[in-house]
């Protein structure tokens, strides 16, 4: 997006566009912890969706996005991957359910592909809106997603006049994929590092666009670049033509303590080397917000102003947990079958102990308990 050029007041349009983000999902939808059997305040994609009504409810315009790690990382998205628990044809629960929050475009994180390519692109075939991501591509070259996507949309301006606006999306995950599922992408896909993607994409796409937003699945360092680098935030902000930047992969919140100091990082208003930015935690523990106040002279589009946020879905008060929201019931409805199969698969015995099993001599002696085998028969 290019600087405005001076101007009086006289004939500016300024629109104030709300940027929502989910990040780090992890197949924790339900407020519920499967190994303990029991409801979790802390966690749930259900509970993140009531926050985006409200957020959403809160402005006159909006749009909403995720930055990957979706169908892993809880009992649930093993399930759901196991057997025909997804069978081929039918959507995945967790897509879903992110259909019926109404979804403007989202990208894959490092964990999509932990299941293998196969369950992954039929995972990928079920959601309403478009999956982008610039810098993995098939080992013969063509795209395994597309880089990116422009949205036309029509946002109203703080006179009540509306406006059609091209928002570019651009989706980018940690190169690290085919080094972590080695097993599963070799010969199969490619990375590429995420800057030299980014300068490869954005400019053309800047140029068409009225703005550009980045999803970036990967973690914020102020360390000198390595090239190939698994976090890699700081360093795509700095990519001319980049207006505002959702961010993840490293399960922390941004803005927040955890980057205050670091140059470049404004880890109070929340922005990476100028650009607004924000990482919304993990497991659904916070909607990431970036308002954004965008002003027009002379057909020209560009950001005067921003805040940030990223809202919890609850807050300790000592020991005591308080939750801030409630499961949104079309989220709850959308997975309930699986939800109530993946309890039913977690309370299923492993096997049967013909001794008792105890750890009380472990300090002094063998122990059944910390025996592997030959002590413990398993029926």
């Amino acid at each position: 997006m290019v600087a405005l050029p001076p101007a009086d007041a006289e004939g500016e349009s300024t629109i104030q566009l709300r940027l929502l983000g989910t990040s780090d999902l992890h197949m924790f939808v339900d407020d519920y912890d499967y190994y303990r059997d029991r409801p979790d305040e802390t966690v749930g994609f259900a509970k993140t969706a009531t926050l985006i009504d409200r957020a959403r409810a809160e402005v006159m315009n909006s749009l909403l996005f995720d930055n990957g790690d979706l169908i892993q990382g809880s009992p649930l998205g093993d399930f759901l991957a196991s057997g025909q628990a997804v069978p081929a044809g039918t959507v995945h629960p967790m897509i879903a359910a992110m259909n019926r929050m109404a979804y403007d475009a989202g990208t894959i994180g490092n964990h999509e592909f932990n299941f293998g390519l196969d369950f992954l692109e039929r995972a990928l075939s079920g959601p309403t809106f478009p999956m982008v991501s610039a810098n993995v591509t098939r080992a013969d070259g063509t795209r395994f997603l597309p880089p990116w996507t422009v949205l036309e949309r029509n946002f109203l301006d703080t006179t009540g006049t509306s406006h059609t606006l091209r928002v570019g999306v651009i989706g980018f995950v940690t190169p690290q994929i085919v080094q972590w599922d080695r097993a599963a992408l070799s010969g199969k896909l490619v990375t590429q590092d995420i800057l030299e993607a980014a300068q490869r994409h954005v400019p053309a796409l800047a140029r068409s666009c009225d703005l550009v937003v980045a999803l970036c699945h990967s973690g914020i360092s102020a360390a000198p670049r390595q090239g190939g680098d698994e976090n890699a935030a700081l360093y795509l902000a700095a990519v001319p033509g980049i207006d505002a930047l959702l961010t993840g992969h490293s399960h922390r919140v941004f803005p927040g303590p955890d980057y205050a100091g670091h140059e470049k990082i404004d880890a109070v208003r929340g922005s990476l080397a100028g650009v607004p930015a924000v990482m919304p935690g993990f497991w659904g523990s916070h909607l990431g917000i970036i308002d954004l106040t965008l002003k027009s002279r002379v057909g020209r589009w560009a950001v005067a102003d921003f805040r940030t946020e990223a809202r919890p879905i609850y807050r300790r008060e000592g020991a005591a947990i308080l939750s801030l929201t409630d499961p949104a019931p079309p989220v709850v409805a959308a997975i309930e079958p699986s939800h109530r199969a993946t309890i039913a698969y977690m309370q299923q015995p492993v096997g049967r102990s013909a001794v008792p099993i105890t750890s009380y001599f472990a300090l002094i002696g063998d122990d059944p308990a910390g025996e592997s085998g030959e002590l413990i028969t398993v029926r």
